[in-house]
């Protein structure tokens, strides 16, 4: 792989390991301040309804600017504020700063998808983007088992300030790695007007709407659960959190080694089917031999689904790519930021138990929407060339 997608996978492990530190310090956070684990739930749901809501405003916004630039200076940006936020001594002032510290990740992962589409041939654009978002399994593999460990033996200052070392770093390595003046085509209001009247492109945004806030309900509050019902340590956390990061990886770059041969829309049921298998056997998990079993499938499909949609929007309409990525990111973290507060009410009201249930029901839901969406962009490709004959014989 060039050096330039090498430089984004970074970029996106420095924006993963920031998304994911709320979760991972989710118990020390409310320990500090003495707020319920409900309360510091709103680090994760409202930091993701400023992402949903920034991706597809910014998407816009940013589109005249050269991306070595822009991305660069995304992530100095993102390093600089979680330096900030390791140093608040008030939870407002935190939450706060949270959500000044994660709009670059609005601009960063739509925008590095969009330039590894761009600047890569047609036949290798599949591989290109999902290897990219490598970075986000490599987050969950390394970034979040750390940031829990940190914030075991450090404090929660110590998580916050790893995302920080991290953010600069790949500044840096953007900075030298990406070419200059790389300018991607302009999305414009027309083109956002074409892109929503796109059913199998909605229909698709949909699924990862569902499908993150089916993860969500269970995902965002991993650590109390495992404290909670298994009693896991500091360590036991993090090599929990490790383990399931490592057969993310694995789903990863098999889904960005097979997804050109499988098919996007294939890649995505498989990886939703793997997680929702994993809610079905949530049960099974009373030990944490059990738990890091019936955690597997989910490993393997996580951060694959979201590459694989990804890819499946690219396809579905390259010329639109810097916008449907742009709302596939802004679902993804509005699924996030309902999957946390309807967990965060499930647990308000003793229902901690049932968190897998609502993300099963979730998960069921997007596979139904992405076979319906499979179906309708089958039927817009067979209609297709049909419509061209048309005019063809007509013009003869």
């Amino acid at each position: 792989m060039p050096s330039m997608l090498w430089a984004l996978l970074a970029g996106n492990f420095a924006i993963g390991t920031g998304v994911m530190v709320a979760s991972a310090t989710l118990n020390e956070v409310s320990a500090f301040f003495q707020v319920p684990v409900p309360v510091a739930g709103y680090l994760i749901s409202v930091a993701a309804l400023v992402v949903c809501l920034g991706a597809p405003t910014l998407a816009a916004a940013v589109a005249p600017f050269d991306r070595r630039k822009l991305l660069a200076a995304a992530m100095v940006w993102y390093g600089l504020l979680h330096a900030a936020c390791a140093l608040a001594t008030d939870f407002h002032v935190l939450l706060a700063l949270r959500v000044l510290a994660v709009i670059p990740a609005a601009v960063f992962t739509p925008q590095a998808a969009a330039c590894a589409g761009y600047l890569m041939p047609a036949e290798q654009r599949g591989r290109a983007i999902t290897f990219v978002f490598v970075g986000w399994s490599l987050a969950s593999v390394l970034g979040m088992p750390l940031n829990a460990w940190l914030s075991g033996m450090l404090g929660w200052q110590g998580a916050y300030g790893l995302v920080a070392v991290l953010s600069l770093a790949s500044a840096a390595w953007v900075w030298q790695a990406m070419p200059h003046d790389v300018r991607p085509p302009r999305f414009s209001l027309a083109s956002w007007g074409t892109a929503l009247r796109m059913p199998a492109l909605m229909l698709c945004v949909a699924v990862t709407l569902l499908c993150a806030a089916g993860q969500f309900v269970v995902f965002a509050y991993f650590a109390p659960i495992f404290r909670n019902s298994l009693g896991a340590s500091v360590h036991e956390l993090s090599a929990l959190f490790m383990f399931f990061g490592a057969f993310g990886l694995l789903g990863n770059v098999l889904m960005s080694r097979y997804i050109d041969r499988l098919g996007a829309p294939r890649g995505v049921m498989i990886t939703i089917g793997a997680i929702a298998l994993s809610m079905l056997a949530w049960p099974l998990a009373s030990t944490l031999v059990l738990a890091a079993v019936v955690l597997v499938p989910w490993a393997l499909g996580c951060f694959s689904a979201n590459s694989a949609q990804q890819a499946r929007l690219v396809s579905l309409a390259p010329a639109l790519a810097g916008g449907s990525v742009a709302l596939n990111t802004s679902a993804m973290y509005a699924g996030q930021a309902i999957g946390t507060a309807v967990g965060g009410w499930m647990i308000s009201h003793q229902a901690m138990q049932s968190l897998h249930l609502a993300g099963l029901v979730l998960l069921v839901a997007a596979m139904a929407v992405s076979a319906w969406a499979a179906r309708v962009a089958s039927r817009g490709a067979a209609q297709a060339p049909a419509a061209t004959g048309v005019v063809a014989n007509r013009s003869a």
